[in-house]
């Protein structure tokens, strides 16, 4: 998933001036306008959503659009595309749709809001092996594949903490709602272009088993930027404890996050939740 805008607004005070009689009077200053509006684009060797590998080691192109108001509401779409074998049959690209409200205040910050996560042409299906399915419950789920989240989060200078709930079933997968992670993260501005920044999160996956193992896990992310004329260069160690083993046991049964390519018929599986290097170039406009 993507990161939330950030909200750029600020208040301009005009001065009044009362001029001597026979002088122009002093133009007001220009109010800043209260809307903002940006794009971005990136380019990754690997898109990693909480850590998962969603494109099976290959690159992600991605980018979007966010809306900011000065009142603190925000609004934003942002795109990348997938691998269907990440749990989204028949589907190559993920949309994200999301608004809230942001402040701050000081050092402090607060932000609320929705996000809905789509992806078009997904169907998970019976007949090719791709329904969707809990060990824990006989219900299997068929067609679209989406999920939608309410989170809230606190910030304090360069350290946010936030937090996901699934209002419904967690990425389509039955009985799941309700489920919930947790993303702590930091970013810190070194000077000379230069950043570090990282992450540490935990998925609650409500009530999954796949008749092997649950889905909770954490993951991790240690990372640098370099701010290079507005394009930054970026490069992130990151990794999880996702129990993704792809060797099956006596049953038969591979853990949950051992993902094939392209479902159904895959014939080459990865564990969706290694460690891997991931190099980046992204740019805000």
């Amino acid at each position: 998933m993507r990161k939330t805008p950030t909200l750029l607004a600020g208040a301009v005070s005009a001065a009044l001036t009362f001029p001597a009689i026979g002088h122009a009077q002093t133009a007001p200053a220009a109010e800043a306008s209260p809307h903002t509006l940006t794009a971005n684009i990136g380019l990754y060797s690997n898109y990693r959503f909480r850590g998962i590998d969603q494109t099976f080691g290959k690159p992600a192109l991605q980018g979007g659009f966010d809306y900011a108001h000065a009142s603190g509401f925000y609004a934003g779409n942002w795109n990348s595309n997938v691998n269907s074998g990440a749990g989204f049959p028949s589907a190559n690209l993920e949309m994200d749709f999301y608004g809230g409200w942001k402040k701050t205040w000081g050092d402090w910050g607060l932000d609320v809001g929705a996000i809905y996560y789509y992806y078009p042409g997904s169907n998970a299906s019976l007949a090719n092996g791709t329904a969707l399915t809990n060990a824990r419950t006989t219900s299997v789920h068929t067609g679209r594949v989406d999920n939608t989240e309410v989170y809230i989060g606190g910030s304090w200078k360069f350290v946010s903490l936030k937090y996901f709930h699934a209002v419904d079933d967690y990425f389509s997968v039955p009985k799941t709602s309700g489920s919930g992670y947790i993303d702590l993260s930091a970013s810190y501005d070194l000077g000379g272009g230069w950043g570090i920044n990282g992450h540490l999160g935990h998925l609650r996956f409500k009530n999954f088993h796949n008749g092997r193992s649950n889905g909770n896990y954490t993951d991790w992310k240690l990372g640098v930027t370099k701010d290079i004329s507005g394009w930054v260069i970026g490069a992130a160690y990151v990794g999880t404890n996702a129990k993704g083993s792809c060797s099956p046991n006596l049953a038969g049964l591979v853990q949950p996050y051992c993902f094939g390519n392209d479902a159904p018929g895959a014939t080459s599986t990865k564990n969706a939740g290694r460690d891997t290097l991931i190099l980046s170039v992204s740019r805000t406009f």
